[in-house]
């Protein structure tokens, strides 16, 4: 083979072979394979530049000769182009085993040419980290493709265009670190966040999160799994939210509460960089644009200075310090990015000044280090001859650094700690002596850490002294205050200087007063960091007046600094919760337990070990339900839960609360009135409860059905007391069980009960017989009370006596009266309801033409008309009835697609406006009344950009669940 050596690969000043022998074993094995331009002066002196110096390079070079043709012919450019260009052309579709062998041949060959263009000097740095970088997200983006499009085929994703499966995925990939600011090194990690919307995937029975989960892992074993054709890329994703809580895919509502809520400073830094590199690029655009506030704050931010402090303390605690003595025996074993004088530094100066200053200066918001030092000088941030300094030793360091990672393909930065091995080195980094090379880098290292140290002493410091204590604030305080995001400072310093001088109860003790005073600075950045500031600090206020003391409190702020930014946006966006806080401080506690509880009956259980009799029993469940439906709020608000979790959690809790108090009221009532042999009562749940969509506040639609043998006609005598028929014994039990769950204490009943949906409704028994709840509903029973049945659950009861009354249920749902007659009753119901309820305001999603009613309405009433010939189908959850409908044929897949979406973002909407502006008040509110709390708490939930969107979304959900409605049950 004879092919000319390409003019860019002439004259470069190549570094000397550290190892001529092996350079030389090199050089022959490519020219005996038939290549003589591996003897001519250019071509030996390229292969002795690799094979004298890099193991790694050499075995490269053995395996890729074809490569070396190509790239020795015409160059890098073409050569990465082509590589790059294969992996875009790559059909997705393709099996695993050949798509990873293909990604990681052609890291092979990547890796190669970037290799040779940067030690020949054919490119710059920023020309190796980019080619670096594109060529990660051209794998990522085919990688992604394949493992969507995988799924796809075996059903468990549905994709909007299965040409590009990406698009409109509902699963993006983000990078974030170097690859986010497309300055990856040779041996790099790449840092990945990734993310799932599962607005997008409304048709999953069980969540999209663990199919995301599925496809998160396999994306990291198609990257970073080695085998006989070598890896791709090690991938690293620590850097998602809450990393040790969370599965490796987040979904987007939790991602955004966590930023939101819980986000720190380090993750501003790191976000900083993130950008979406594959999957769906429109989600990572929708989500970065949701944090912008998190990570660009209005204004000079001073609790980021105060965290930059600790931070620039910790990595000077970590670094291994250079002393005095001899230059060369200072840098063996020398951390090139963490030590004194390193990347790290400069990277961590230029990502801080960005931070502080780039909330007020857009300009300044640019991923990559070169880019963003030259900004900072030219707005005045940063002295020029700094950022020349910076900018010249980062070149050099990056590249020492990629030199490092060549020799043996690793993830180093650590100098060699052998003087021998350091003189290798300095050979291959170009430098003929290593005095040479020490002296250069002692140079760059020196002028790192005192530009470092010169600029951290010129930042801003944060107003440590807020001085609250005279009769008037300071100017300085108040402009603190302000640039806090407080409109009225004044108001806020005559609050805190009161609280400072004891004149409200918690604050009286001194040691109280101290640990305000500590924590200040961070509970005033995290309340003016609200949407309305004022608004959340007036709830604070009258939280601390009703608290009976504030050591405890204190202490746990202090203690659990990120509790503050919790406690701000509940008190904030939540006034519900915001009260419950105050009447009942213990609940904080409950933020700071494990994410996921014991089950609900055993946390009953344990707790009413110890319960006396009935009313302590009553009183400890009141406290369990209040303190986790508290916290179920809480992390919904969040977004550490979604709708569709929290209605199944509460519904759970309500299970085990209304079995637990059954328990002991029958177990009492028994003692009082003595027992009914053979007889049994149970709890039947309707309604959201029954649907396992239990909201905020939300009633128990409750039946109460017994049953005993004719044998037994009274209860069993009790120490001569009077007998009483069986009857009368069940309606008395189910009495005292009503009066348990909804007795009222100082914060009112355990839940309001709703008993309507029995058999003759208000008008009927509090509890009715098994055989007279058959006969009802085998010849009175109206069509609407059939379609309420289909989400009833039988709970609280012995097992065989629970079955068969499930067994009674599904019999009176099949029993039910042509299809014809069912859906003209169905529709002829919601006109009555609509003229019940005339005029809905915009945010009653319920009620309004092709609300919530309306979709529950068809699930119900399809039900009924299928469960003649298939009561197997009858589901309690509105979703999943509607997929069981759309899977026998009552609905096409798309209807029941825009059935099961609009059933989740009307419960979205429900639930939020519950837990922000309360149970009943919401649903009336004018469309542009809502306070900005509520309004951005709502937004974020349900994914909509603004209010005016989610309007329109709402809108156009509600036409399309009106037109459903009436094709299958007509007009109301």
């Amino acid at each position: 083979m004879t092919r000319a050596i390409a003019p860019i690969w002439t004259r470069r000043r190549l570094p000397p072979a550290a190892d001529p022998a092996a350079a030389a074993r090199l050089i022959e094995e490519i020219a005996g394979s038939g290549r003589p331009w591996a003897r001519s002066p250019e071509g030996a002196a390229l292969l002795a530049a690799i094979g004298g110096n890099s193991p790694f390079l050499g075995d490269l070079a053995r395996g890729e000769t074809a490569t070396l043709d190509e790239i020795f012919a015409h160059g890098p450019r073409p050569a990465l182009a082509a590589i790059n260009a294969g992996l875009a052309s790559c059909p997705p579709t393709l099996a695993r085993a050949e798509i990873a062998r293909r990604l990681r041949v052609a890291k092979r060959r990547a890796a190669l040419i970037i290799a040779l263009a940067d030690i020949a000097g054919v490119f710059r740095l920023e020309d190796v980290t980019a080619a670096l970088s594109r060529f990660a997200e051209r794998a990522l983006r085919l990688a992604t493709d394949h493992l969507l499009a995988d799924a796809a085929a075996s059903g468990a994703l549905r994709l909007p265009d299965r040409a590009h499966p990406a698009r409109g995925a509902g699963f993006v990939v983000l990078a974030l670190g170097k690859l986010g600011g497309r300055e990856l090194n040779y041996s790099s990690d790449i840092d990945l966040v990734l993310l799932h919307d599962p607005a997008a995937h409304p048709y999953h029975e069980d969540g999209i999160g663990a199919q995301f989960t599925r496809i998160a892992r396999a994306l990291v074993a198609l990257m970073q799994t080695r085998d006989a054709d070598g890896y791709v890329f090690r991938t690293d994703l620590r850097l998602r939210p809450d990393p040790s809580a969370t599965p490796p895919s987040v979904s987007l509502p939790a991602a955004i509460a966590y930023y939101e809520s819980l986000g720190q400073s380090w993750e501003r830094a790191a976000l900083l960089k993130a950008r979406p590199v594959a999957g769906d690029l429109a989600l990572g655009r929708t989500f970065l644009a949701a944090i912008r506030p998190f990570i660009w704050r209005r204004g000079v931010d001073f609790a980021l200075i105060h965290d930059i402090a600790a931070m620039r303390r910790r990595i000077e605690a970590e670094q291994r310090r250079m002393g005095a003595g001899d230059p060369l025996a200072r840098l063996l074993g020398h951390d090139l990015k963490l030590g004194q004088g390193g990347i790290r530094e400069i990277e961590f100066l230029v990502q801080a000044l960005q931070l502080v200053w780039g909330g007020r200066d857009p300009g300044l918001r640019v991923p990559a280090t070169l880019p963003a030092l030259r900004l900072l000088c030219r707005a005045g941030h940063l002295a020029p001859e700094s950022a020349r300094a910076l900018a010249a030793a980062y070149r050099f360091l990056r590249r020492a650094e990629h030199r490092l990672q060549m020799i043996a393909d690793r993830q180093t930065q650590r100098l060699p700690e052998d003087e021998a091995e350091l003189r290798r080195f300095a050979l291959f980094l170009g430098f003929s002596t290593t005095p040479a090379f020490v002296a250069r880098l002692s140079r760059h290292l020196a002028a790192v850490a005192r530009h470092y140290r010169e600029v951290f002493e010129a930042v801003p410091a944060a107003p440590a002294a807020l001085d609250f204590s005279g009769p008037e604030p300071a100017p300085a305080t108040l402009a603190s205050v302000r640039e806090m995001g407080f409109a009225r400072p004044e108001a806020v310093a005559a609050a805190v200087g009161g609280w400072l001088s004891g004149r409200v109860r918690a604050l009286r003790s001194e040691r109280a007063r101290e640990l305000l005073s500590e924590i200040l600075p961070q509970l005033l950045a995290a309340f003016g960091a609200q949407a309305d500031p004022e608004t959340a600090f007036a709830r604070l206020q009258a939280f601390l007046e009703r608290l009976p003391a504030g050591v405890q409190l204190f202490s746990l702020f202090q203690h659990n600094p990120a509790l503050i930014a919790r406690i701000a946006a509940i008190l904030g966006a939540a006034p519900a919760l915001a009260e419950h806080l105050a009447r009942a401080p213990g609940a904080i506690e409950g933020l700071l337990a494990p994410e996921a509880p014991p089950p609900p009956a055993r946390m009953f259980a344990e707790r009413l070990a110890d319960a006396a009799d009935l009313e302590v029993a009553i009183a400890i469940i009141r406290t369990i339900v209040r303190e986790e439906n508290f916290r179920l709020s809480v992390a919904l608000m969040e977004g550490r839960l979604d709708v569709d979790a929290a209605g199944e959690a509460r519904s759970a809790l309500a299970d085990a609360a209304l079995s637990a108090l059954l328990a002991r009221v029958l177990a009492d009532h028994a003692a009082r009135f003595g027992a009914l042999p053979g007889g049994a009562m149970a709890v039947v749940v309707l309604g959201k409860a029954g649907s396992r969509e239990m909201m905020a506040g939300s009633d128990l639609d409750l039946m109460l059905i017994y049953d005993h043998p004719e044998s037994v006609s009274e209860s069993e005598d009790l120490a001569g007391r009077r007998r009483i028929p069986a009857g009368q014994w069940f309606l008395r039990a189910a009495q005292s069980f009503i009066a348990a769950v909804t007795a009222p204490d100082a914060d009112g009943p355990l839940y309001a009960v709703d008993m309507r949906l029995r058999p003759s409704g208000n008008k009927g028994p509090v509890a009715v017989a098994l055989g007279a709840f058959i006969r009802y509903h085998a010849e009175t029973a109206w069509t609407w009370e059939r379609m309420a049945l289909t989400r009833a659950r039988v709970l609280a009861a012995a097992p065989d006596f629970g079955a068969r009354v499930q067994a009674a249920i599904v019999a009176a749902i099949a029993g039910a009266a042509p299809a014809a007659l069912v859906r003209a009753d169905a529709a002829a119901m919601r006109a009555r309801l609509a003229r019940e309820h005339p005029l809905p305001g915009p945010w009653d999603v319920k009620y309004r033409d092709g609300g919530l009613i309306e979709v529950e309405f068809i699930a119900q009433a399809l039900q009924v008309i299928a469960a003649r010939d298939d009561p197997a189908l009858i589901h309690p959850t509105t979703r999943i009835a509607l997929t069981r409908l759309a899977a026998r044929g009552w609905l096409t897949p798309a209807e029941a697609e825009t059935l099961i979406a609009a059933d989740r973002l009307f419960r979205i909407v429900q639930e939020m406006l519950r837990i922000t502006i309360g149970p009943r008040q919401g649903a009336g509110l004018a469309a542009g009344a809502l306070p900005p709390l509520a309004a951005s708490t709502l937004l974020r939930a349900a994914g909509a950009l603004d209010i005016a969107a989610l309007h329109a979304t709402l809108n156009q959900t509600m036409a399309d669940v009106r037109r459903l409605f009436i094709r299958h049950l007509g007009a109301p």
